[in-house]
């Protein structure tokens, strides 16, 4: 999107380590919110609460979502949402990780996490949230139940995560210099053998270049299956070296024609675009189907500049709210996700001369709002499931051994 949602890298051995000790209820469902008050009851003890949201910080245009949200909710419900802006929230799941094992189980320093893939599953794993707590929401009405909101990867959310906005990985292209955009990975290498020097993707861990090799993957490989599958290395390494070869295969032969012959890559969307619009690139990727929009709105592209996704579809992921189990603030963070799942919240997130998130509400819940924000026309591409997050880490480390250099 601009990136919807933050890059998911592996833990630091640290957390990995406080992981394993805290593993032994793993499968283990909460069960810390059994007792569940009427809405009106959190509404008068989420009053005066200050929620620290901890949050991708890397977008301006999100940035000023969150602060027009803070107004809101101090308006109407007198609830402060402060944003703690954080480059990855793995960060913050070290940090529940360490309160944990502190024994701190209220008074936490985190009331509310942007999450999803590898963070949500380390989280729930460790019994780091606070849930089931969807059903309680009044907004939770309006969520469009079609989308994938039941799986965050491969992993039941179960009430413990309420779906914010949809992520699909897609790409932008100007007609004016390519007419005919590929179709496929396969055709995207032949463009790019046709037009050396053209074409390119973020560089890995950053989010949307680890989203390319996985859709590329995905494509490529003859074994799909095997990706939706928890992955535990070293023990699965003869199988890892099998599903992944023809990504090796395939980015040996896309470098050697690629920007900068495949020994410097942009360093996220944001770049992609800016080299589209110079003409550098022929492609620009993201994982917001209206970043062509915002970036046309926002004066960054051509207005002849179009989205599109492959013919088999597009990796789709939906990024999602949470609270932690030991957060002081509850009751307001219960507030302010509810709010933002709210049709007036959604439909400014939506809009792209703003952020251009896309809604994860079913188009009725908007008819009731005043132009433009009462049509919300979003109509996602065919979706791609994301991977088991377990083969995110060993992707990247193999990417970096192998091109990282």
């Amino acid at each position: 999107m601009i990136t919807p949602f933050p890059a998911l890298k592996k833990l630091t051995l640290t957390a990995a380590l406080l992981i394993s000790s805290l593993s032994a209820n793993a499968n283990e469902t909460p069960t810390n919110a059994t007792i569940t008050p009427t809405w009106q009851q959190t509404l008068t003890q989420a009053k005066g609460e200050t929620v620290y949201f901890n949050a991708w910080g890397g977008s301006q245009e999100i940035n000023d979502y969150l602060l027009w949200a803070n107004t809101q909710l101090q308006q109407r419900y007198g609830v402060t949402l402060k944003q703690v802006k954080v480059t990855d929230i793995a960060e913050t799941t070290q940090r529940l990780l360490a309160e944990k094992t502190a024994g701190k189980n209220s008074g936490g320093s985190v009331d509310m996490v942007w999450i999803n893939g590898e963070n949500f599953r380390s989280m729930k794993r460790n019994r780091l949230l606070y849930g089931p707590f969807t059903h309680q929401l009044p907004n939770w009405k309006y969520v469009d139940k079609s989308l994938p909101i039941d799986k965050d990867f491969s992993e039941p959310t179960q009430g413990l995560e309420a779906p914010w906005g949809v992520g699909q990985l897609v790409f932008i292209y100007d007609p004016e210099t390519l007419s005919n955009p590929p179709k496929s990975f396969k055709a995207l290498l032949a463009l790019a053998q046709q037009h050396p020097g053209k074409i390119s993707y973020p560089k890995p861990p950053e989010f949307h270049g680890t989203s390319f090799l996985k859709a590329a993957l995905l494509e490529l490989t003859t074994d799909k299956q095997a990706l939706y599958q928890p992955l535990q290395l070293p023990q699965d390494q003869a199988l890892f070296n099998r599903v992944t070869a023809p990504l090796w295969h395939y980015l040996d032969q896309l470098h050697k024609v690629a920007w900068h012959q495949g020994k410097q890559f942009p360093a996220g969307t944001a770049e992609t675009i800016q080299l589209l619009d110079d003409q550098q690139l022929l492609l620009a990727i993201t994982f917001n189907p209206n970043a062509a929009a915002a970036a046309i709105a926002n004066g960054n592209l051509t207005e002849k500049a179009k989205t599109y996704a492959f013919s088999a579809g597009a990796l789709t992921n939906i990024h999602f709210l949470a609270i932690p189990w030991n957060a002081n603030a509850k009751a307001g963070a219960l507030v302010a996700i509810n709010f933002l799942l709210s049709p007036e919240a959604q439909a400014r997130k939506a809009d792209t001369s703003l952020w251009g998130d896309p809604t994860i509400l079913s188009p009725q819940a908007f008819t009731k709002l005043p132009a433009p924000y009462n049509q919300q026309n979003f109509k996602p591409y065919p979706s791609i499931a994301e991977p088991n997050p377990t083969w995110l880490a060993a992707i990247e480390q193999q990417w970096q051994q192998r091109y990282g250099n």
